[in-house]
This record gives C-alpha cells, structure tokens and sequence, in this order.
C-alpha cells in the first residue's frame, strides 16, 4: 500500500516491537500528551492510537493488564462502556463524523496489536473516507498530525 501521508504507520511496521506493554508504560508516565492519554478514569483510560486508521482514531483500555474480557471486573466493564460513550461525544463535538466503527480484537488470530492488554477502538468515519484511494491505488491519505488531533480533542475530554 502507498501511503501519501501517514509516517507513523510506516515506522510501527518497520520497529523492533518493544518488551513491555505500551498501553501500560502509556498510563503509568504522566506525560499524557506525549503518551497521547486523553482521559483517565478510575478503572480505564482513553487514548489515541499512534497508528490509526483513521483521524481520531482511540481506544479505550482498562488500566489493569488483563487480556481477557473475562478477567475484568463489573465495574471495569460499566466504566468502560462509559469511556465509549464519553469518546463517542467528543469525537461527535470536534470532529463531526458521520459514524463509528467500534471494536475489539482479541487474541492474536483476531488481528490483535495488543493481544496482552485488552481494549476497544473507536474509528470514526465520514461518508467518502473509504474513497477510491485505497481501492484503485492502494493509498490511505491521512489528513492531520497525530498532535493536531490530540489538541482537538482534549478540551472536550477535560470538560468531563
């Protein structure tokens, strides 16, 4: 695939990946905007995929390490549900999409990225994101800077 602007997919295929869990190393510095955290809750968090396939694209992960959906906790699962919601409002307040493909991967032969520390991704989408581009030419065109796109969406996570 050809990508016309989208470095940062291209660096996380070529990388060494690293040892220990980037959603855990993530919650656990406090540097959020370097971290890419938008939102820290009491059992979750909020945070921006650094190789999206979208424009806002996040993902919401329990702040415990657990890989199973069966592991988390009554409450782990109601505050991740509210963490969907509240992701669903301010993508809907910053950037007006037209819907939303919302998931899981669980397990490597499901696609999992992640597969030791489970989490849900929210991928908006707009009506003619999935263009001719990538059909035709094999090319994804990515609109914004990762950091643009943390600075659109963080004051409505700080509202909350």
């Amino acid at each position: 695939m050809k990508i016309l602007w989208a470095p940062w997919r291209f660096e996380y295929i070529e990388s060494e990946k690293p040892k220990y869990c980037i959603l855990c190393k993530a919650y656990n510095d406090q540097d959020d905007k370097q971290n890419l955290v938008l939102w820290r809750g009491k059992h979750t968090f909020i945070i921006m995929n650094r190789y999206p396939y979208n424009s806002g694209h996040l993902m919401v992960a329990p702040i415990r390490h657990v890989s199973n959906l069966d592991d988390l906790t009554n409450e782990e699962m109601l505050e991740i549900a509210k963490a969907i919601k509240l992701s669903l409002n301010a993508l809907k307040k910053a950037m007006g999409p037209h819907g939303f493909n919302i998931g899981m991967n669980i397990g490597r032969a499901a696609g999992a990225g992640i597969e030791e520390h489970i989490h849900v991704h929210i991928v908006p989408r707009w009506i003619g994101d999935s263009n001719y581009m990538p059909i035709i030419s094999n090319t994804k065109v990515m609109p914004e800077y990762l950091s643009q796109t943390y600075d659109k969406l963080k004051p409505y996570f700080d509202e909350i």
